[in-house]
């Protein structure tokens, strides 16, 4: 489950705002590129793969993008690619490990 959007940017209660909002950020900037859609129609709830057209490669290539930008690895494997299934899931993979590297 995700927790709480505030604001239309994900809002973690355990994590500083600042990250929060930089890798929320950097995940609708990187999708937007990578997918070929406008960044202000991406929205939380946004689906990868039903409302965008995504297909799960296009999806890998975002993803190693931003571990590469956001230094954050994620699980290297095309099945958890295809679980991520809304722009929300993608930051909140990143924002999930991005937490347990600081703990």
């Amino acid at each position: 489950m995700l927790p709480a959007v505030m604001s239309g940017i994900l809002h973690d209660p355990t994590m500083s705002d600042v990250g929060t909002t930089a890798i929320a950020a950097a995940v609708r900037t990187a999708l937007a590129g990578g997918l070929g859609v406008d960044e202000s129609s991406l929205a939380l709830r946004t689906e990868l793969y039903d409302e965008l057209g995504a297909d799960s490669i296009a999806v890998m290539e975002v993803l190693c993008r931003l571990e590469d930008q956001l230094g954050i690895e994620l699980p290297e494997s095309n099945s958890f690619a295809i679980e991520l299934r809304t722009v929300g899931d993608v930051v909140e993979a990143f924002q999930s490990r991005a937490k347990r590297s600081t703990v």
